[in-house]
């Protein structure tokens, strides 16, 4: 029997309440000399209280930082970055931005929609360059570009460039644009006045792009 096998035992019978004194005296019973010794078992059980510990936080809020953690479960970075990665097998990333939150009504109108043009495509009534989209974007007059693509060399003693960054209330201006296959459609760019609301996107945007 491996460790992994003895963390198995010592886990359950924690579980059930039995000190490691007594663990430790089964598991010398069944396996002899070949038994970890009591306080290797004291050791087990600490660690998988430690994993259940890193467990229940992440449960309970999966954005927990790394600090967060710490500060929540008093063990050392190296011990809780071994537990997430090693025992508890995680990895953090980023979540993902999806467009709308739909209801099931509204996903099984996609998908009945979807259906309908894939069988179009297969009867050959609908092309791929017969489809349209469109959306709306906000472009800022002046234009910031990656914190990675602003880097600049500089010469030993030199300060770095400075960029301004963006103001709340910067001029940018409203375009909704719509394309095909083979290119642009529409750009409209919407006037400082005006909003898209309903009755501006049918005449300004809908009508121009289906004649």
């Amino acid at each position: 029997m491996d460790n992994e096998y003895n963390r198995y035992y010592i886990k359950i019978r924690t579980i059930l309440g039995i000190n490691p004194k007594t663990i430790h005296e089964q598991l010398a019973t069944a396996l002899g000399p070949k038994a970890p010794s009591c306080p290797t078992v004291a050791d087990f059980r600490a660690s998988d209280e430690n994993i259940e510990l890193v467990r229940q936080v992440i449960n309970n809020d999966p954005h927990s930082t790394y600090n967060d953690i710490i500060a929540e479960t008093s063990l050392s970075r190296g011990t809780m970055e071994q537990i997430i990665h090693n025992y508890l097998k995680m990895k953090k990333v980023t979540s993902r931005w999806i467009p709308h939150q739909l209801n099931d009504e509204q996903k099984q109108e996609r998908v009945r929609l979807c259906r309908e043009n894939l069988a179009k495509f297969r009867d050959g009534s609908c092309r791929l360059c017969d489809i349209i989209t469109g959306g709306e974007t906000w472009i800022y007059h002046r234009q910031i570009h990656h914190k990675s693509t602003n880097k600049t060399w500089i010469s030993e003693g030199e300060s770095p460039r400075t960029i301004v960054r963006r103001r709340k209330f910067e001029r940018k201006k409203l375009f909704s644009i719509f394309f095909k296959s083979n290119g642009p459609v529409l750009i409209h760019a919407v006037d400082s006045d005006e909003t898209i609301a309903h009755d501006y996107y049918i005449e300004n945007c809908l009508k121009p792009v289906v004649k």
